[in-house]
């Protein structure tokens, strides 16, 4: 197999392929270094100052593929300024839900929350992932979401 069909044949995995074609063309180490400077500093944005930890973890066993992600993923993608960080979350939610990946989903809930989102719009645009992904993704991110909700007051209870 090669990679353009292994990448062709995973769910979502043209995108990913693509991401890391575009890392592995040669660039300047300064452009590389800016991009990853400009990912780094969307992560503090919507993690409020805190390292990414799934981010974190891919960066010990696979530093390469961190580093696109960083670089590309959140440098040059999310760090436009078209759309809005809570706007993309609100996206990014949905997205995820829709392609059964609560883990992913999960963690862009935080961020939305970060970003001003409340708890019933995460909830609305879960309801809606029922109209175009279907009931089983839908349940698997209501969840995801419902244990994020857990947390989030379990924090702010340990902290009051």
């Amino acid at each position: 197999m090669t990679l353009t069909t292994l990448g062709a044949s995973c769910a979502g995995g043209a995108l990913w392929f693509s991401a890391a074609l575009f890392a592995l063309e040669p660039a300047h180490a300064a452009g590389e270094r800016e991009r990853l400077e400009a990912g780094r500093e969307v992560i503090d944005r919507l993690n409020l100052g805190q390292p990414q930890p799934a981010l974190e973890a891919m960066r010990e066993e696979f530093p390469f593929l961190a580093d696109a992600t960083q670089g590309y993923a959140l440098g040059e993608v999310w760090g436009r300024e078209v759309l809005d960080d809570r706007t993309r979350q609100l996206i990014t939610v949905g997205v995820f839900a829709a392609l059964g990946q609560p883990a992913y989903m999960k963690i862009h809930a935080g961020y939305a929350l970060n970003a001003g989102v409340s708890e019933e719009e995460l909830k609305e645009v879960i309801y809606l992932t029922t109209v175009h992904a279907g009931f089983p993704p839908a349940i698997a991110a209501s969840v995801a979401l419902a244990e994020l909700f857990e947390e989030r007051r379990q924090l702010v209870e340990a902290g009051s």
